[in-house]
C-alpha cells in the first residue's frame, strides 16, 4: 500500500502522530557543471554579482528550511542544523554537499536534497550572465541515519 494515498486514492499525508522521535540525519548532494573560467571565478569570488558561494550557501539553507512549503506532503520538520559546502569535483563540475539534523519522528532526507537543489540553482543565477550553458546533472541522497533504517549511496 501507498503511504500517501488513502483508500480512495486520494492523496493524504502521513500520520506520523505515533511515531517516536529520534536523531536523524542526511545528505543531500547536486553537481552543477560550467565552462571552467566560470567555476575559476566562482571559487575566487570574482563574480559581478558578488560572493556567489556565499549567496548559495544561505540559498540552500534557506531551501532546507521551507521544504514543506515546496514540497507536498512533507511535514514541516523542525530543523536542528543545516550546513552547506561546495567542492570542486573536476575544472568544469562543482559539488554541493548539504548536511541536515533534526530530532524527529520522521525523516530529514527532503530537506538535505530540496538545499541540494536550491544551492545549486542559486549558482546557476549567479553565474548565468557568464554561462548560460550551465547544468545541473544530478541531484541524489548521499547518506541518511536514523528512523527504521540506515542508508548509504554508494554509486
Amino acid at each position: 500500500m501507498f503511504t500517501h494515498l488513502n483508500e480512495k486514492g486520494e492523496a493524504v499525508m502521513v500520520d506520523i502522530g505515533g511515531k517516536i522521535p529520534t536523531e536523524r540525519t542526511a545528505t543531500g548532494y547536486a553537481r552543477i557543471r560550467m565552462q571552467a573560467d566560470t567555476l575559476k571565478k566562482l571559487l575566487s569570488s570574482d563574480l559581478e554579482k558578488g560572493d556567489g558561494l556565499a549567496v548559495s550557501r544561505l540559498a540552500g539553507i534557506m531551501g532546507a528550511k521551507k521544504t514543506s512549503e515546496l514540497i507536498p506532503l512533507c511535514h514541516n520538520i523542525p530543523i536542528d542544523n543545516v550546513t552547506v559546502d561546495f567542492k570542486a569535483e573536476d575544472e568544469t563540475s562543482l559539488a554541493v554537499y548539504v548536511n541536515a539534523k533534526c530530532t524527529y519522528k520522521t525523516g530529514i532526507e527532503m530537506e538535505a536534497l530540496t538545499g541540494a537543489g536550491i544551492a545549486a540553482l542559486a549558482v546557476y543565477d549567479m553565474c548565468k550572465a557568464i554561462d548560460r550553458g550551465m547544468v545541473i546533472e544530478e541531484i541524489k541522497l548521499i547518506k541518511k541515519t536514523g528512523g527504521k533504517s540506515d542508508y548509504i549511496n554508494e554509486g
